[in-house]
């Protein structure tokens, strides 16, 4: 993970009855007239059954966009074999000028280009950074992109932690599957990047190019980025402004 800091009582209720009926005339043929006060429970009841209705299509229509959201963000699998075998590009930047990204300001430290199997993606709505970075995505490439390697690991995120853990002995060196993944925090360079990230899926092939930035916001949250791809823990994610998205 890239370090980052931060700076009354119910109311009874009555049944009125009037009966009108001359006592001189009790065999009258005059009708009995009798009138009723609605009822103060029957209207809040009324209210609650509403209330329940709309709260059941709501949950309803959110079960469904879920389904749907899962169904179109469904993994992707490849055929076997390394199918991102290039390494990633890496050109320092001494001397760039800042960038300013809503209210952050942006460094540029290295032209980044990166062709990676996505083995896992996340979305953040909620913490510190997420308005800088909407998404993490755990990427491979070389030998972390081929399934006969994948299938040996249980790889999560959470947090902004890529993990892998496996599930026997190793199938590669550990250092192997140091330097050849990464968790990228990625910074959308405008709304249509945006969309384009958040359609990523988990199995897809994909190629990005952009910058490798440290970022200050202007509260003084600030997050750096690793220009390195053998480092791990924190402080270790790539943090990349995305220029172009490529799904190969």
């Amino acid at each position: 993970m890239c370090k980052f800091h931060t700076a009354p009582a119910d109311l009874p209720v009555a049944c009125f009855l009037i009966l009108r009926n001359s006592l001189a005339h009790q065999e009258s043929t005059s009708p009995s007239v009798m009138a009723f006060t609605p009822l103060p429970a029957q209207a809040g009841q009324h209210r609650s059954m509403g209330w329940r209705h709309a709260f059941w299509i709501a949950l309803t229509v959110a079960a469904l966009w879920q389904g749907w959201h899962e169904w179109r963000l469904r993994p992707l699998h490849p055929a076997d074999g390394p199918v991102a075998q290039a390494e990633p590009l890496q050109t320092d930047l001494d001397g760039s000028p800042p960038v300013v990204h809503g209210r952050w300001q942006l460094t540029p430290r290295a032209r980044y280009d990166i062709t990676a199997r996505i083995l896992s993606r996340e979305s953040y709505s909620l913490d510190a950074i997420s308005d800088l970075v909407p998404e993490d995505l755990a990427l491979g490439w070389g030998p972390m992109s081929d399934n006969r390697v994948l299938g040996a690991f249980d790889i999560t995120q959470s947090a902004r932690f890529y993990s892998w853990r496996p599930k026997a002995e190793l199938p590669i060196p550990r250092q192997d599957v140091i330097e050849h993944s990464a968790n990228t925090h990625v910074i959308p360079a405008d709304p249509t990047i945006r969309a384009q990230l958040a359609r990523l899926r988990k199995g897809q092939i994909v190629h990005l190019t952009g910058v490798l930035v440290d970022a200050v916001r202007d509260d003084g949250t600030w997050i750096r980025t690793s220009l390195s791809r053998s480092d791990t823990g924190a402080g270790a994610c790539e943090v990349m402004l995305v220029e172009s998205v490529e799904v190969q």
